[in-house]
């Protein structure tokens, strides 16, 4: 029999994943069956089970896929360029993890990140890839913080021992803007995300 190439491996791999992806945004992952991704990907069981030995091994696949994307969108994507506050890095931010929210068939990447966040709390191996991507992306915003305070003191509020250590102490907040944004977004039909986006910038 003719051997696979990498590439064909690597494409039928994401290709699975995928199927995954809209299967748990769609139903959840507890509601999601193998037999359910199988019928979602068109592929035999055969095919499926070539790649991944169940479920759980493709939860951590989908995680690392979601996870690794958002961050190489953030890495790529000049979010902050021109950022002179805060407010415009947790903005920055938000605009490119929500442009593509709808991009795959099925569902959105704002519910399948809450699918993933609440598996991480109970699967050691998709916390550590949570934990990883968001380590990098705190890092990010910290480093944005810094230019800003560079670019503009008066960023710095009376008494910053440097801005170093405010920009350290001010990414987590920046961070839990972002993730409150995608919590909402996705659970509140009637969410106002430009009216959020408003009053975060206001806020910060």
């Amino acid at each position: 029999m003719p051997r696979v190439s990498e590439a064909h491996r690597v494409a039928r791999r994401a290709e699975i994943i995928d199927a995954a992806l809209r299967c748990f945004t769609r139903a959840g992952y507890q509601r999601t069956s193998m037999a359910d991704i199988i019928a979602e990907s068109g592929l035999s069981a055969g095919a499926i089970y070539g790649y991944f030995s169940g479920k759980q091994q493709l939860l951590v696949a989908v995680a690392d896929h979601i996870l690794s994307d958002r961050h190489t969108a953030l890495d790529t994507g000049g979010v902050f360029a021109g950022a002179r506050s805060p407010g415009d890095v947790a903005v920055g931010i938000i605009r490119t993890l929500t442009e593509d929210l709808h991009t795959f068939a099925g569902g959105d990447y704002g519910r399948a990140i809450l699918q993933v966040w609440a598996e991480a709390t109970i699967d050691p191996e998709i916390r550590e890839l949570a934990q990883f991507v968001i380590g990098r992306l705190h890092g990010a915003i910290t480093d944005a913080l810094v230019e800003c305070a560079e670019a503009d003191p008066d960023v710095l509020p009376a008494g910053a021992v440097d801005s170093h250590t405010w920009a350290a102490g001010y990414a987590p907040v920046v961070l839990g803007v972002v993730q409150g944004f995608i919590v909402q977004q996705s659970l509140y039909d009637n969410f106002d995300g430009d009216a959020y986006i408003a009053a975060a910038v206001e806020m910060l």
